[in-house]
């Protein structure tokens, strides 16, 4: 089996830990009356208490205690308690390393359990591949090794053994995630997803590396150059449903594993990896393409609306002065003919009283040059960047899709 480390020695120390909370010792420590019985059928105070160790280890977390350990302290002073013994007499049976076997074969025939074999190695990589199609945690694939272990009442084998069938299981998970990825692809698309690789026509980065361009800030050249971007993507013509057909978080991780890589380091790859790697890449990076010319769309938009309501304000408010002078004038006007109803005078002549017929028509004229629309708001201004994303539109429309092979960025 490979050796690779897939667990930190934080999750080493805590894979196959006893618990040390009072609680816990009561749950999986509390010996019955048939334990009890079962422990003092062996002779010697310093049998008793190893033997009852010995027991607790099995039982949780279900491995063998090995020769050189010490158990902790707080689960010798709870077993010794129990026993009515000293807890120093562990030190007297820990030297027996014949007693000790004795007494574990005991326990795996009284408990039911059987020892760890290699025959179980390999039944538990091929049912631990499965999940190692969905994560690479080395936490995750250990802790779901040692439930089935438990599960089949068989006696844990040692963190490195754990460790060593993980990594097997998680070998074999991401030969068939690379299988998934690759299996359907064609002679000419795996000679396209290679020259993703080299440098572009008169320039100096690979094709992969201009894909994964950052977006720019929002506006119609930077939109356009995504959609490129993204057209030379569906230009591959990657299967249908793809990244469907493997768990998301294996997918990503090999898509970001891929877009820290050089294009060096992915040539190096073997066939199979590169072009599972890429194609992972590709899935990832036309769906960050699309949220990306999403985003700018939007704030496009954004800036349009905000753009057209500062200019509505703006106006408005150079407007004041003229818009108070006529409010000022038309409230005279309307003074004027309430005076002239009430005491029966004629209602032009008290108009043409306040100003000439003359200023009276241009300042209607110049009224309606200021007046807004009835609705009072900047909607109508919007159109003033219609031109814009015209320019978004034409463009995008105008663009053929023709055959990858023909198309002349590459």
């Amino acid at each position: 089996m490979p050796r690779r480390c897939l667990l930190t020695m934080a999750e080493r120390s805590s894979l196959l830990a006893l618990p040390s909370d009072k609680d816990e010792l009561i749950r999986y420590y509390t010996f019955s009356e048939t334990d009890l019985s079962l422990i003092r059928q062996h002779r010697g105070k310093q049998n008793h208490l190893g033997f009852a160790i010995q027991l607790c280890y099995l039982r949780y977390p279900g491995c063998s205690i090995l020769p050189e350990a010490q158990p902790p302290d707080a689960l010798l002073r709870s077993v010794a308690n129990q026993l009515q013994v000293d807890p120093e007499l562990w030190h007297q049976y820990s030297k027996r390393a014949e007693t000790r076997r004795e007494h574990l074969l005991e326990l795996q025939k009284v408990l039911g359990l059987t020892l760890f074999t290699k025959r179980h190695a390999r039944t538990f990589v091929d049912t631990l591949t499965e999940l190692a199609q969905q994560t690479d945690r080395g936490n995750v694939l250990a802790t779901a090794l040692i439930e089935v272990l438990r599960q089949h009442r068989i006696i844990l084998p040692t963190v490195e053994v754990i460790e060593r069938v993980c990594a097997e299981a998680l070998t074999r998970g991401t030969r068939c995630v690379y299988d998934v990825l690759t299996s359907s692809l064609t002679a000419n698309q795996r000679q396209l997803l290679d020259r993703l690789l080299s440098l572009r026509e008169g320039n100096k980065v690979s094709l992969l590396f201009w894909l994964r361009q950052p977006p720019g800030a929002p506006n119609a050249k930077h939109i356009l150059a995504h959609i490129e971007r993204l057209r030379t993507i569906r230009d591959f013509q990657l299967p249908i449903g793809l990244e469907k057909a493997i768990h998301q978080n294996r997918l990503l991780k090999i898509a970001r594993e891929g877009s820290i890589m050089t294009a060096q380091h992915l040539q190096d790859l073997e066939p199979t990896r590169r072009h599972a790697t890429l194609v992972a890449v590709l899935i990832d990076t036309q769906a960050t393409l699309i949220d990306e010319i999403v985003d700018m769309h939007d704030r496009i938009l954004g800036a349009v609306f905000n753009r057209a309501k500062k200019i509505h304000t703006d106006r408005f408010q150079e407007s004041g002065k003229s818009i108070n002078d006529k409010l000022r004038l038309y409230s005279r006007i309307g003074r004027a003919l309430l005076d002239a109803k009430k005491s029966g005078t004629d209602p032009f002549a008290a108009i043409e009283g306040v100003l000439p017929w003359e200023q009276f028509d241009e300042s209607i004229r110049e009224t309606e040059k200021l007046a807004q629309p009835a609705e009072f708001d900047y909607l109508p201004l919007i159109g003033d960047s219609f031109s814009q994303l015209r320019r978004i539109e034409l463009r995008r429309c105008s663009g053929n899709s023709g055959k990858l092979g023909n198309h002349p960025r590459l």
